[in-house]
């Protein structure tokens, strides 16, 4: 299974989401064995869900609280995810830690929180330009991914976004990509987690560097920022993933 999320992050409009919607389903086709996600900003989520939620594509809330209700202003929990059409949530975003704290022990009860209000949880992890050039890349996945000792096995998609190739139009080379999913796929298993959850490449993911990222192997699809916000790319990128 091939797997593309679009993360508009915050950007777009009601106007503007309806039109890439209107266009993209223009060019989309559902595939046995691909599947295709949208997740925007919360102000849109019932509006997307509306528009592509029964033409087979998933939307996903960009953060959800482990809390069902209560004094959080500001926050949106996973029953309210649930309510306005999400069938998933993105949990770890780098942006979410280096912007806003979030920490591994909050991710934990997210995850688990996702999956009371039967949610798909999409964890991302990845490690800073510090961490790479310090050769910590390996040790930050594996603790990052040692939440799932604590959440135990469940439907679960995991993206790996190296922090320096987000939005900055550099990538990892192949045999990065390659050491990183190998370890993340080992350390998956040594936590008990099924064998069929699919690894995501998430940074600067383009129509011009994603064949070479799906021949990669452990590589199941792409979580993808700028490119997403172009109905005709994310498209493209979907097709590619076939």
């Amino acid at each position: 299974m091939h797997c593309v999320v679009a993360n508009w992050k915050m950007n777009l409009t009601s106007d503007e989401a309806r039109i890439f919607c209107e266009e993209f389903l223009g060019r989309f086709v559902p595939e046995a064995g691909i599947e295709a996600g949208i997740a925007p900003p919360f102000t849109l989520l019932r509006q997307v869900s509306d528009l592509v939620g029964t033409k087979g594509v998933r939307v996903f809330g960009q953060n959800g609280h482990a809390e069902a209700k209560g004094a959080f202003t500001g926050e949106v929990s996973m029953p309210q995810l649930k309510d306005a059409g999400c069938s998933g949530v993105l949990l770890g975003h780098s942006e979410r830690r280096q912007f806003f704290g979030e920490t591994d022990a909050a991710l934990a009860k997210k995850i688990m929180a996702a999956w009371q209000w039967d949610l798909l949880p999409l964890l991302c992890i990845g490690e800073s330009l510090e961490q790479r050039d310090a050769g910590q890349t390996l040790a930050v996945l594996g603790q990052q991914l040692s939440i799932l000792a604590e959440t135990g096995p469940g439907p679960l998609w995991v993206a790996y976004e190296p922090v320096w190739a987000i939005g900055t139009g550099r990538r990892a080379e192949a045999p990065q990509v390659r050491e990183a999913h190998a370890f993340i796929r080992a350390e998956m298993l040594r936590h008990g987690a099924d064998t069929d959850v699919p690894i995501l490449y998430g940074g600067s993911v383009t129509p011009e560097s994603f064949p070479e990222l799906l021949a990669i192997p452990e590589v199941a699809g792409g979580l993808v920022g700028g490119a997403s916000l172009d109905p005709l790319k994310f498209a493209e990128l979907i097709k590619q993933a076939g």
